[in-house]
């Protein structure tokens, strides 16, 4: 919805190209794609390789595991602790929140969301850490899930700024791009961001 809404806004055609995260930088710098949007954090080192116009959401970062898990009561991140778990290679969630569990028991990341989800559906892992968009995709995939958001509570997972400042990636040399993008994006409230990710989450199936 949100690239549909840009590239409207842009007069332009929308073209959705599908590509595995850790290509997803290389593809804007080599001119492959125009733009990302992708749920990618505006951290520092990104912006080294890319420039981002946004953010366009502000994410939640969530924990999901199954109804009957034993830590489907939890009410922090300090109430997981010892879980097997893991999330999405070459994320925040994988990087910097699951080693805050303590004695959290990593497994390897997951290549791809729809993997990672599939994880705790199966009950491979005891629960994943993701964002609140993904994690919304994936209990309407599986039912079976819950969502464990600790928002608010002093047990929350620690995030800076940058870490949950999603935005769009552009080539540095787009500049008229990144511009064009950044001023129809700073006309949006946070409010906004979250109407146009939860209508993207009821049309958009899970899928690879």
């Amino acid at each position: 919805m949100t690239a549909k809404y840009i590239a409207e806004y842009l007069g332009v055609e929308l073209e959705i190209v599908q590509l595995d995260w850790d290509s997803l930088i290389p593809a804007v710098q080599a001119g492959v794609v125009d733009a990302v949007i992708a749920g990618q954090s505006m951290t520092a080192e990104r912006m080294e390789s890319v420039n981002f116009a946004g953010p366009y959401l502000y994410a939640t970062i969530v924990c999901v595991t199954k109804n009957d898990s034993k830590y489907a009561e939890a009410k922090g991140k300090s109430e997981l602790a010892g879980g097997i778990c893991t999330s999405q290679s070459g994320t925040i969630w994988y990087d910097s929140c699951l080693p805050q569990i303590e004695g959290a028991q990593v497994q390897s990341p997951a290549e791809s969301a729809p993997a990672m989800i599939m994880a705790a559906a199966s009950g491979t892992v005891d629960f994943i850490c993701t964002d609140m968009p993904t994690a919304q995709a994936a209990v309407i995939a599986y039912p079976e899930l819950k969502i464990l958001d600790f928002a608010g509570t002093e047990d929350d997972f620690e995030v800076s700024d940058e870490d949950i400042n999603i935005g769009v990636s552009i080539s540095k040399e787009n500049t008229a791009l990144c511009e064009a993008i950044d001023a129809l994006l700073a006309t949006k409230t946070a409010e906004d961001f979250n109407t146009l990710m939860a209508k993207a989450i009821e049309i958009q199936p899970l899928s690879e």
